[in-house]
């Protein structure tokens, strides 16, 4: 066996053992909660949840299953609890949820309620940005980004209701993303998809995110995740596409926090955070804040092959219970930094991804944080 293969296999040993090491803190965590009867403590700005005779609208993807069903289930829980007839809104394909929760806010409502996944999530908090209308949550997407990041629960849809009606407000960060440079060769369909020049202007529009953006194997991993499969296995069907993609070559890039000089670095990925957990348990930016007014920004390299890719996860999964590894000339590396805006040219075009959803392929792209910008509904 060659002295890489041993490396690879003593690399992925130690990422086994910093999972289990990682299950046992939470697990110790958990239960020193239990034992001091202790929950996690939500700001906000405002403690009233809705009462009778506030009007809630839903905006709701018609795609996702027993939206029918729950379509019935929000009208007996309004009835049951005093409040007047819900506005229910279906997304279309032409519009994912702007204009239906535009639509929300004009008609009066108090409460506006995403009903899908993370793009539904992006589209009716675009509309809502700067209202002080709040949102609330029925997560039903693969994902269900923002929800994570919120402990709104997941494979319940009408306990998610439920908190979206008796919860309080918190004001959270958004963050913008411009494509300020195409890539020449992006495929047609890519271009379509993203609508990043509308009709009417030449002047790019900004892409709102919630949790993470991302430029290089992130977004490749996103684009050719097989939508099939993701609807038969969930988010595993990433980690799947992912691994079509280790050998892909690191990017050179030139990157511009604030206004700081730039600098040059080799990365895989470069990532512009709001908040940092994602699905399977993995929180990739442990420093992330939703209300901090900040962006965190994560560079991620690795060498040496499925060595320094196992290096790698193991130094995630560390670092999601408050380990850092800081020795130097490791094989796989994040480098964690801060900024209110982000500047990236990369050479050559990358694939770009807001919160798991593909924008198109960038040789520049600038982000920015949109402080206390959106109202959402959390536990109290």
């Amino acid at each position: 066996m060659s002295w890489v293969a041993w490396v690879a296999v003593v690399a992925g040993a130690l990422a086994l053992v910093a999972v289990g090491l990682g299950l046992w803190v939470w697990r110790q965590q958990k239960r020193l909660r239990t034992q001091l009867g202790v929950a996690p403590a939500a700001e906000s700005s405002a403690t009233t949840p809705t009462t009778p005779g506030q009007l809630v609208a839903f905006v709701a993807n018609p795609s996702k299953p027993d939206v029918a069903d729950l379509r019935a289930a929000v009208r007996k829980a309004a009835s049951e609890q005093y409040l007047p007839e819900p506005l229910w809104l279906e997304t279309t394909v032409e519009d994912p949820g702007v204009g239906q929760a535009r639509e929300a806010v004009a008609a009066g409502a108090d409460l506006v309620v995403a009903v899908g996944g993370d793009g539904t999530v992006r589209a009716v908090a675009e509309a809502l940005v700067g209202t002080g209308v709040p949102m609330g949550l029925m997560p039903l997407g693969t994902g269900n980004l923002l929800a994570r990041n919120l402990d709104v629960p997941l494979n319940d849809p009408l306990a998610a209701m439920q908190l979206a009606l008796d919860g309080v407000d918190k004001p959270i960060d958004v963050g913008w993303l411009r494509v300020q440079a195409w890539e020449s060769q992006m495929d047609d369909d890519i271009a379509e998809a993203a609508d990043d020049l509308p009709d009417d202007t030449d002047v790019p529009r900004d892409h709102i995110f919630l949790v993470i953006a991302g430029l290089g194997f992130d977004a490749a991993m996103v684009a050719d995740t097989d939508d099939d499969l993701k609807a038969k296995v969930g988010w595993i069907a990433y980690f799947m596409a992912g691994v079509r993609h280790l050998h892909g070559r690191r990017l050179r890039i030139r990157l511009t926090l604030d206004e700081n000089p730039a600098r040059q670095l080799r990365a895989r990925s470069v990532l512009i955070g709001n908040c940092g957990k994602l699905p399977g348990g993995i929180t990739l930016l442990p420093d992330a804040v939703l209300d901090d007014g900040v962006l965190d920004i994560a560079s991620i390299d690795t060498r040496a092959g499925v060595a320094g890719w196992a290096q790698l996860f193991g130094e995630v999964v560390l670092q999601g219970v408050g380990v850092r590894n800081e020795l130097p000339a490791k094989m796989g590396r994040i480098d964690h930094e801060r900024a209110r805006t982000v500047r990236i040219d990369v050479t050559g075009g990358e694939h770009v991804q807001v919160d798991g959803d593909i924008v198109g392929r960038a040789s520049r792209i600038t982000a920015r944080v949109d402080p206390g910008a959106l109202v959402v509904r959390v536990a109290g």
